[in-house]
């Protein structure tokens, strides 16, 4: 009897951590290159809080700066041809835009929901702080990508479209 109970406990262990895990994601985030996916530069946690979608990286190996940082509507990092050239990333689409608003205003702007708060990448090259997007869920986001481009994000269609953040250099799937 005292073992069956031992067993009972065990299992209610484990569906507790199953139910915990369910609220979070990890996803693996690599360099990009024109021929694929690269170097695995470390994983950024996904959590479903009460206060919105917490996003906790542990990255390294990036510039140092702001970066524009976005949920992508594909769930695929690989390269694509554009005008004859192969292009990092590319397969991942576009910003994720799923009311259609066609505009990017940052992530509390009424803009696509793909507009994620700027990565903050340290001079020694590390990205660690965490991010809080309010009104977003891992259920939102599932079965796409999050990408990191090479410049900061200004959240704006001017000057450039997509807010400026440049080149695809990092990328990770987010499972479903």
């Amino acid at each position: 009897m005292k073992n069956l109970i031992v067993l009972g406990v065990a299992v209610l262990g484990f569906q507790s951590l199953a139910f915990a895990d369910a609220s979070s994601k990890k996803v693996d985030m690599h360099l990009l290159t024109e021929e694929g996916v690269g170097k695995k530069i470390g994983v950024i946690t996904l959590r479903d809080t009460p206060k919105g979608l917490v996003v906790k990286p542990r990255l390294i190996g990036l510039s140092p700066g702001e970066h524009g940082f976005h949920v992508h509507e594909n769930p695929d990092c690989g390269p694509k041809e554009k005008d004859g050239k192969m292009v990092p990333g590319l397969a991942a689409g576009s910003h994720y835009d799923p009311h259609s608003t066609g505009a990017h205003k940052g992530p509390h702007g009424g803009g696509h929901l793909g507009d994620l708060p700027k990565l903050i990448v340290s001079e020694d090259g590390a990205a660690v702080e965490p991010l809080v997007i309010k009104g977003v869920s891992i259920s939102d986001v599932s079965n796409r990508s999050l990408m990191i481009h090479a410049g900061g994000d200004n959240y704006s269609d001017a000057p450039s479209p997509l807010g400026g953040g440049g080149a695809r250099v990092a990328c990770g799937v987010i499972s479903k």
